[in-house]
């Protein structure tokens, strides 16, 4: 990514936040003979892990396209994006850009045991399933779970410790107060670029400068 301090989103804790809010990854693996080799799939962190640990599978064969823990591995999270046009800013000369949050991560896998494998499925599905008002655990009943033990066989987990990180967070922090909550407000409204999602991202990455003008305008009471 194109450096810019303006945008940059160094915090681990920050990182984990996005990660943990977006969870469908890009696998990326440059194998040698074979080039570049991409897949997708959900993750979760390792929460009692010390730094960034991903924890994932791979369906077969996909592993052995990536000659998964022999070669490092770039994963990138994309956050909240979305077109923005020249006419919320407010004022001209001004041209289009688009906002967006993401991180490039990188580290190589390390691959699971069955066991192991079968318990990182166990816990994604827990940690999606858990918002449901019937949640269909893999091991509700004995049925589910002998299935569960069967199929874990046609995927290969892996644990993937992140050892370098690049984030970006790019949300009109360089824009006047006004400029982003223009931008904002337009983001809320029916549209072809209405974008919620992206507007309360903006919030949250220009939060202590929406702040400012609220406590100046005496408007926080």
């Amino acid at each position: 990514m194109r450096h810019n301090p303006v945008y940059a989103l160094e915090e681990i804790a920050a990182i984990k936040d996005l990660i943990r809010a977006n969870p469908w990854c890009t696998f990326i693996t440059h194998v040698p003979g074979s080039g570049l080799v991409a897949s997708h799939y959900p993750v979760l962190l390792d929460e009692d892990a010390e730094g960034i640990v991903l924890l994932s599978h791979m369906g077969r064969p996909d592993e052995e396209r990536h000659r998964l823990g022999t070669e490092e591995m770039l994963v990138i999270i994309q956050g909240p994006h979305g077109y923005i046009s020249p006419g919320w800013y407010g004022y001209r000369p001004n041209v289009p850009t688009w906002n967006f949050t993401t991180a490039h991560l990188w580290g190589t896998p390390e691959v699971l045991s069955d066991a192991e494998n079968l318990d990182v499925l166990d816990r994604l599905v827990t940690h999606f399933e858990s918002a449901l008002p019937d949640p269909h655990l893999l091991h509700a009943t004995s049925g589910n779970s002998e299935y569960a033990h069967r199929i874990v066989k046609g995927t290969v987990g892996f644990r993937l410790p992140v050892v370098r990180m690049e984030g970006k967070e790019k949300m009109n922090q360089d824009k006047a107060p006004e400029t982003i909550r223009s931008i904002i407000d337009h983001l809320e409204l029916p549209g072809p670029y209405s974008n919620p999602a992206l507007a309360a991202r903006m919030r949250q990455a220009n939060a202590s400068v929406l702040n400012d003008v609220l406590d100046e305008s005496g408007l926080d009471g």
